[in-house]
């Protein structure tokens, strides 16, 4: 309901949400209810295309601390979760929590995607980030991408392009 008012009244909505269990085995959209630690913690694949449904242009997914797939849908882009950016506290930065990208998206006038471009950053400590010249966020959202089933009608490549397939 929110959404579909914006939509209205916007020329272009942007939805974040935070969603979804946590940690690096919960790296994948599973397109269903997620549970951590007993909580309900939404089922993200069908909220993203539910707001989508409803008006939305672009869909930024928070929550796991991990990076997980990108999906153009209806013509919108979706992050499913952006992992850590620049966390401080009782935070692990280990491994694939410790490496995130940041995702610009171009749209056209009316929210359609035209492509998006990844960089890639790692945190070395509390607050602290800097570009991974690893480019360890373009590779996982690669891998994560195409294992989830999301590679249809998108393709990214080695330097974090993200464009339609032709």
């Amino acid at each position: 309901k929110i959404v579909r008012r914006l939509a209205r009244s916007s020329d272009i909505v942007i939805v974040s949400f935070h969603g979804g269990a946590e940690g690096a085995k919960h790296q994948h959209v599973t397109r269903k209810t997620e549970y951590y630690y007993g909580e309900n913690r939404g089922n993200v694949y069908k909220f993203a295309h539910a707001v989508i449904d409803a008006g939305a242009d672009i869909v930024f997914g928070h929550g796991p601390h991990v990076t997980r797939a990108v999906e153009v849908y209806n013509q919108r882009f979706i992050a499913y979760s952006l992992g850590n950016f620049c966390t401080y506290g009782r935070f692990s930065l280990r491994g694939e929590k410790g490496f995130a990208p940041i995702i610009q998206v171009n749209v056209t006038e009316d929210g359609q995607f035209v492509n998006a471009q990844i960089t890639p950053i790692k945190q070395v400590g509390s607050g602290i980030v800097k570009l991974d010249k690893n480019k360890q966020a373009i590779t996982k959202l690669q891998e994560l991408t195409e294992e989830d089933g999301f590679l249809h009608n998108i393709q990214i490549d080695d330097n974090g392009l993200i464009s339609p397939k032709l």
